[in-house]
């Protein structure tokens, strides 16, 4: 990957870049787009509706204010130093999982490391059993949504009578710089509780949600530009990814109006975004669709994906040593940050002096 050099911020608030060839002698606006599992950010109250009592000050866990505004500082942190390496604003857009509620993205866009991003937040409660939601967080000054709404996640239960209620999908539309209308898709696919092979239906099921909606999407305009990302519970190769999404792991094996992960290439190098049992899996993950692969193109295209990787997010020693440092380890508060990592895709746009 050719290296990225910073030039003076346009008043629009994109970075300026200059990259060495193949994309030489021009200046560039560079928007990251991001996911980040949060890792049961719950508030410390107990809500009747919501499986969360393991989250209060007399629960299991002992979550009470002092574990809360840790993990406050520590995700925000985290967000605050995404992506600076090419702009100084970070993700544009950031697409989260596992929170309870609004209020507690309202605390954590309120915290001092990110509080002058200004991000706003889109957010919808969903019917899972634990309580925990997706939502969106986008800085205004580079995204201006249109409208937004959920897919529902539902199944009959594996046993018994019932409907299993699974995270919503979170649907957003909105304009990136002010020029490109695009799609996102944030999602928090059913876990694998019962075994990888015996779960996979919930999450096709959840990828069929989605597929359908970016179809219908796709035929109106085979060039509309869709990000999808969450923690899918799955990784590239899964049959929910490669299968249902039929995203693929090679450009060239992209046609018009199909999906592109870029993340399938790590995961083939034995990249991951959690550890689980000494191994990695990448279930967090980033996919566009085949309109963001142009890069002759006025409007942004996508130039690369990273895991995001910093050193402190890592256990240092224990039985989990190099895996990534949660908030409890077996009940104890170890003032972690989270069991996934987060990532992001890089999306640029060629600007004319």
């Amino acid at each position: 990957m050719h290296a990225l050099f910073k030039l003076p911020v346009l008043a629009l608030g994109l970075c300026l870049l200059a990259l060495q060839q193949p994309l030489s002698a021009q200046d560039y606006q560079v928007a990251p787009i991001g996911f980040y599992n949060l890792e049961n950010l719950f508030d410390t109250l107990d809500t009747p509706d919501k499986r969360d009592e393991e989250f209060t000050p007399t629960g299991r866990n002992k979550y009470n204010t002092e574990v809360y505004q840790s993990k406050m500082n520590n995700l925000s942190k985290v967000i605050s130093e995404m992506a600076t390496d090419i702009t100084p604003d970070g993700v544009v857009i950031l697409g989260v999982s596992e929170i309870e509620n609004r209020k507690v993205l309202e605390d954590l866009v309120q915290q001092p490391k990110i509080k002058d991003r200004n991000y706003k937040i889109i957010h919808e409660e969903s019917p899972d059993a634990r309580g925990i939601d997706v939502a969106l967080l986008y800085n205004p000054r580079y995204f201006r949504e249109l409208s937004h709404k959920t897919l529902a996640v539902n199944f009959p239960r594996n046993e018994g009578d019932g409907t299993y209620h699974s995270r919503d999908i979170l649907w957003v539309e909105g304009v990136l710089g002010g020029t490109d209308t695009m799609h996102i898709f944030v999602n928090h696919w059913p876990s694998r509780r019962g075994g990888e092979k015996r779960s996979s239906p919930r999450r096709e099921h959840a990828a069929k949600q989605c597929k359908a909606v970016i179809d219908s999407l796709i035929k109106i305009n085979p060039n509309t530009k869709i990000f999808i990302t969450g923690d899918l519970n799955d990784d590239p190769v899964s049959p929910s990814v490669k299968n249902v999404l039929q995203a693929k792991g090679k450009k060239k094996e992209v046609q018009t109006g199909g999906l592109f992960n870029p993340m399938w290439k790590k995961y083939k190098k034995g990249n991951g975004t959690l550890a689980w049992n000494d191994s990695w899996n990448l279930f967090d993950q980033t996919i566009i669709s085949s309109a963001f692969l142009n890069k002759k193109q006025e409007g942004f295209f996508f130039q690369k994906a990273v895991v995001f990787r910093k050193g402190y997010l890592f256990q240092k020693e224990g039985r989990f040593k190099n895996a990534p440092k949660r908030t409890y380890s077996f009940g104890t508060f170890i003032g972690g940050y989270s069991d996934h990592l987060p990532v992001y895709s890089v999306f640029l746009r060629r600007v004319q002096r």
